[in-house]
């Protein structure tokens, strides 16, 4: 029989790697892939020291157009295959979209959209045969219009729309489908995307410890989607304000940064 590992994107730091050890913790081997190698060594290095089963370390950048076949070969290579799955690996960039890095901003795009759909169909069917999951990671605004980060906005957008179509065609096949739609979380985001958190991440934090038990629990539940701490009302409070009222007060809070 062939062995299986969890492959988790973006593993180097923040939420990827509390879900890395979260997984371990529970028994899996786990595959870490990110960029930075050093960092992805001394994470596998202290699952190690903490019981866990050793990982597989992939170091990989996730733009790259052939990050997908880079993956899928050292996966080969290592004789293993994948039954879950948790595309955490995303950046945002905070400022205005017709101001920031075109190149940039396609980039984000290539990683939080390209890369992140191409593994989740590439390993359709290693997750229909071992009957395992698939951990997309969003973010709370992806039920938001987003002016002050709006490709960041829209791409969490997509991630939580195709993750909850790929829910319901899996679902016939005993494939558990998550979305994990976390708030303001204290991490490396925020240095990269040039974002200064305000009032209201310091009220709505959640540690990625949290937010990454939290992804493990709903997964394992197959709940449809998660967002851990009081975030979690946002979405439903959303309904009851029209649209143009959002995007302003989104627009404001943005400015105020």
């Amino acid at each position: 029989m062939t062995d299986c590992v969890t492959l988790i994107t973006g593993a180097s730091a923040g939420i990827g790697a509390d879900l890395a050890r979260v997984f371990a913790a529970n028994g899996h081997r786990v595959a870490l892939v990110a960029r930075r190698e050093d960092r992805l060594k001394a994470l596998a290095a202290d699952i190690v020291a903490a019981g866990g089963a050793a990982p597989l370390v992939i170091a990989c950048d996730l733009a790259r157009p052939d990050a997908g076949d880079a993956i899928a070969a050292a996966l080969a290579a290592a004789g293993v295959e994948i039954d879950y799955l948790v595309n955490n690996a995303g950046f945002g960039l905070f400022g205005r979209a017709i101001k920031l890095s075109r190149a940039e901003q396609l980039e984000m795009i290539a990683v939080n959209i390209g890369t992140l759909t191409d593994l989740s169909l590439r390993f359709a069917d290693s997750l229909i045969r071992h009957r395992g999951g698939l951990l997309n990671v969003a973010s709370v605004v992806a039920f938001l219009p987003g002016p002050g980060m709006a490709v960041y906005y829209a791409s969490k957008a997509y991630v939580l729309s195709f993750t909850e179509a790929l829910r319901n065609e899996l679902a016939e096949h005993g494939v558990r489908v998550t979305a994990l739609c976390p708030g303001p979380v204290p991490s490396e985001f925020q240095a990269r995307s040039g974002l200064k958190p305000g009032f209201d991440s310091v009220v709505l934090n959640v540690s990625t410890q949290k937010v990454a038990r939290a992804g493990y629990r709903a997964l394992m539940r197959n709940k449809r989607a998660v967002v851990p701490g009081l975030v979690g009302l946002v979405p439903s409070m959303l309904r009851f304000v029209p649209r143009d009222i959002v995007l302003a007060a989104v627009g404001r809070l943005q400015r105020r940064r």
